[in-house]
């Protein structure tokens, strides 16, 4: 039995429109405007499947004036990805318009809150798919299968790059072009679904990247009225990656800003349908406008109801206002990190103020521990193992130097962040192009090392509240020797000292002056126990090593 289905198209200040689709055999239906702004339709559709696109009269600059022109619906929730057609695809099941029908699993597991996170950047098409195997693997069913080497690494978080359906099988996906279909390539709705749900049932929180400063060139919205939700030019041509959604443009007439309205309802849509606990928004210093940022944080944090929701800025450079008081942002990226560690585990320099600038972001005017996510790459940089490789340093010293990275970032006052790969010494450069992750490297033992090395330290990272905290002091500091030391610690009495050396020295019989407390110290990542005395802790220190001790 055929059910009315409704098919709407908000485009204002259009002249006309019409519906086409696999049930009228792809001739035109017309539309009638409402004083809201909607055409509007009716259909008859049993139950099942359809393709269907709008016809509209467009108002576009770059098109005749009322021209003729099809378009995707802005609003459709699944998109036929795998054809150059790219129609919007309408579900109906009961007589009733549906996204699918999956059946949510675990919606009441807990969940870490945001200062207990270790966050695992990711890219879907390339974190399955180089091992061993004749299979391309890439989708969302083969992040399932790898969830429990996850868990066993102790990550708590996953970050995945944006996942809204771009032109083309392959992409990073900031170029979105539909804002509610979840990239066709990937799997389904459904096997989207299915991945989160296994994330909450294994206690790990799924933040998804979104793109909400541009949108792909030939996006819908930009056929139908490219000024009524865009900006007509580019505010800044060097940073400009497609047609920027114009927040402050308000249509007197229907009293709403467009551009918010259509972003609300992405942020609103993907947050409920797809049980979302975070945002990380790209490009918000470009968006360049806090009163937006401000109301679409508090949307998606409505619509996440009472589980912790985290709202992370790309704001870089990092600005302390994007996160503080007034600030919109729960954390931002904190690039400055990045750009300072790095070049001392590579041996370019040694500035010990811009390391604590760099460890304590409190000295940056950061407020709190979940004001910035640290990293030492991501998907915009190297690994760090393809830099060492460029410097030639190899082996064992490049394993050694990789993990005083690892410790720094995992002790520094913030929230760590991994790029997929880093914890067993991914070596590979950054490329757009396809890049599997080479899984065959667990095999070999320097590689397997560094994975257990990140283990021991995220353990110590989630399990450890002396580091859930803003407290850092840095109690010893020598800049002739490039070696320095700090303590981390909590009101309960757990407290965490951490010792680096920055050159290439192995300093035998070191010792470290001003040491927090006497008594035993078990060292974690060699495990050992030694006791400080009088003030003092001597110990043999690598050359381009960190060591990390834990009070008894």
């Amino acid at each position: 039995m055929a059910s009315p289905i409704e098919f709407k198209l908000f485009a204002p200040y259009n002249n006309g429109a019409a519906l086409i689709g696999s049930f009228s055999d792809w001739q035109e239906i017309p539309m009638q405007k409402g004083d809201d702004g909607y055409f509007r339709v009716t259909v008859d559709l049993k139950d099942g499947s359809y393709e269907y696109k709008f016809k509209v009269q467009s108002r576009s600059w770059f098109f005749e004036p009322d021209q003729w022109v099809t378009v995707t619906d802005p609003y459709a929730t699944d998109i036929n990805g795998m054809s150059a057609e790219e129609n919007s695809i309408a579900h109906v099941k009961d007589g009733e318009r549906i996204v699918d029908t999956y059946v949510w699993q675990y919606d009441d597991r807990p969940l870490p809150a945001d200062h207990e996170l270790v966050i695992y950047e990711m890219h879907i098409a390339d974190f399955s798919g180089g091992e061993d195997d004749p299979y391309p693997r890439g989708k969302y069913k083969h992040v399932i299968e790898k969830l429990d080497y996850l868990c066993e690494l102790g990550i708590n978080a996953i970050e995945l790059m944006p996942v809204k359906e771009y032109p083309g099988s392959y992409s990073w996906g900031y170029n979105p072009r539909h804002f509610f279909a979840p990239e066709t390539s990937y799997g389904t709705t459904a096997e989207l679904k299915q991945m989160i749900d296994e994330c909450h049932a294994r206690g790990i929180r799924v933040i998804m990247d979104g793109i909400y400063n541009h949108s792909e060139s030939s996006s819908p919205l930009t056929q139908i009225d490219h000024d009524y939700w865009y900006h007509h030019d580019p505010k800044d041509a060097e940073f400009n990656w497609g047609p920027e959604f114009n927040y402050e443009h308000y249509d007197e007439n229907l009293q709403t800003y467009p551009a918010r309205r259509f972003v609300g309802d992405t942020v609103r849509y993907w947050v409920s349908e797809y049980h979302l606990d975070g945002i990380r928004y790209d490009a918000a210093r470009q968006i360049a406008n806090f009163d937006f940022l401000h109301w679409i944080v508090q949307e998606a944090k409505q619509t996440a109801g009472a589980k912790p929701f985290y709202n992370i800025a790309e704001y870089i450079p990092e600005n302390p206002a994007i996160t503080n008081v007034d600030g919109p942002m729960d954390g931002c990226w904190h690039d400055s990190f990045y750009h300072t560690v790095l070049p001392h585990i590579l041996g370019d320099m040694f500035d010990l103020e811009r390391l604590k600038d760099a460890i304590n972001p409190k000295r940056q005017g950061f407020l709190g521990v979940t004001n910035v996510i640290h990293y030492l790459s991501n998907h915009d940089h190297n690994h760090v193992m393809a830099d060492f490789g460029d410097r030639g340093i190899l082996g064992e010293a490049a394993f050694r130097r990789r993990k005083l990275g690892a410790v720094l970032v995992m002790t520094s006052v913030g929230v760590p962040m991994l790029w997929m790969g880093e914890e067993f010494g991914e070596y590979k450069l950054k490329t757009t192009d396809p890049a599997k992750l080479d899984w065959t490297l667990l095999k070999n033992e320097e590689n397997l090392g560094l994975f257990k090395y990140y283990q021991g330290l995220i353990a110590l990272r989630k399990n450890n509240r002396a580091l859930h905290t803003t407290n850092i002091d840095f109690f010893h500091e020598n800049p002739d020797a490039k070696v320095f030391a700090y303590v981390r610690w909590n009101e309960e009495g757990s407290r965490i000292v951490v010792v680096v050396n920055l050159s290439d020295q192995f300093l035998a019989g070191y010792q470290i002056s001003h040491f927090p407390e006497d008594g035993m110290w078990h060292e974690w990542t060699k495990n050992y126990d030694i006791e400080a005395k009088n003030g003092l802790l001597t110990i043999d220190l690598g050359e381009y090593e960190a060591q990390v001790f834990v009070w008894h």
